[in-house]
C-alpha cells in the first residue's frame, strides 16, 4: 500500500535548473574575485574586509538558495539566525585564555587553597 505524504505546514518551493545554475555561476564569479582580491597590493586591513565581504555574500547565497531558507518561514530563519550568533559569541568567550596561554602568563586566578599559603 502507498500513502501519500500530506503538504502540512511545508514551504513550497520550486526552483528551476536555470535559477540553481545562475546562482552557481554567481558563487564561482565571487570566488574568482576572492582571488582578484588576494593578489591586489594592498594593506592587509583592506583585503581582509574585502575577502570577508564577499565571503558573506557567498555564504548568503549558499544558504538562501541551495539550502532553501529563502523559501522557509521567517520565524524559523530568524531563531536560526540568533542561534548561529549566540554560538559565534560563545565561541569568543575562549579568545583571552588563549591569548593568556600563547603569553605563557600565569592564570588570573588563584584557588583557594594557594591564597591560605600566600598569606602564611
Amino acid at each position: 500500500m502507498v500513502t501519500r505524504q500530506q503538504d502540512s505546514e511545508a514551504a513550497p518551493y520550486v526552483a528551476t535548473l536555470g535559477k540553481c545554475l545562475l546562482v552557481y555561476i554567481c558563487i564561482l564569479i565571487l570566488a574568482g574575485l576572492q582571488f582578484v582580491i588576494a593578489y591586489q597590493h594592498v594593506a592587509v586591513t583592506a583585503t581582509l574586509f574585502r575577502m570577508l565581504a564577499v565571503a558573506i555574500i557567498e555564504a548568503g547565497l549558499a544558504v538562501v538558495f541551495f539550502m532553501h531558507l529563502g523559501s522557509e518561514n521567517r520565524t524559523l530563519v530568524t531563531w536560526i539566525a540568533v542561534v548561529t550568533l549566540f554560538v559565534l559569541a560563545a565561541m569568543q568567550y575562549s579568545w583571552t585564555d588563549s591569548f593568556r596561554t600563547e603569553r605563557d602568563a600565569a592564570p588570573s586566578y588563584r584557588s583557594s587553597s594557594n591564597q591560605g599559603e600566600a598569606s602564611q
